[in-house]
């Protein structure tokens, strides 16, 4: 290929797009907005969610790991104390909740993993079976036969009378 071309041979076609850099007096109406919106709008806006930020990062309150600090059982309030029994009333539905929810995920555990094995199950899920087995157990021995209505007070006294039936039976397996 030749080295010196023939520039009128082969010509740029002339362009039609206007030129994006003007040069005016006049500024561009857009930036002049944009810069209005960052100075006026914006900026303010984001300086206070920033101080908020650093406020609430300061102390941190995670809601969903609020501690209620243990009251007193129902055994131990006094008579005629009915702030301690409200008290030991909200307590003990607190730790059936938490038992309820501790039910539920060990179900939820041994169901997942009976769907990962397959029909494998039996031998892979023995050790969730068991430790259902054991929770159930444990949650129907404190709150079985209760009902719907059941409180701290028919809880305390169904657990007495369990505790009764065992030393019964100790007993008698001793004489």
């Amino acid at each position: 290929m030749p080295e010196d071309r023939d520039w009128e041979a082969y010509k740029v076609p002339p362009t039609r797009t206007p030129d994006s850099e003007r040069i005016t007096s006049v500024p561009n109406p857009i930036t002049l907005i944009q810069t209005v919106f960052n100075y006026v709008i914006d900026a303010p806006v984001t300086f206070v969610r920033e101080w908020i930020e650093r406020q609430q990062a300061k102390n941190k309150f995670y809601y969903y790991h609020q501690k209620f600090r243990r009251v007193p059982d129902l055994s131990e309030c006094l008579e005629g104390d009915y702030l301690c029994f409200y008290e030991a009333e909200a307590q003990w539905r607190r730790d059936r909740m938490v038992d309820q929810e501790i039910v539920e995920i060990v179900r939820e555990r041994l169901g997942a993993c009976k769907q990962r094995e397959g029909p494998n199950q039996f031998q892979n899920c023995a050790k969730e079976m068991e430790q259902l087995a054991q929770v159930t157990k444990a949650y129907q021995d404190r709150y079985g036969d209760l009902g719907v209505h059941g409180n701290a007070r028919t809880c305390l006294m169904k657990q007495k009378h369990r505790m009764m039936e065992e030393r019964k039976a100790q007993a008698k397996a001793s004489q």
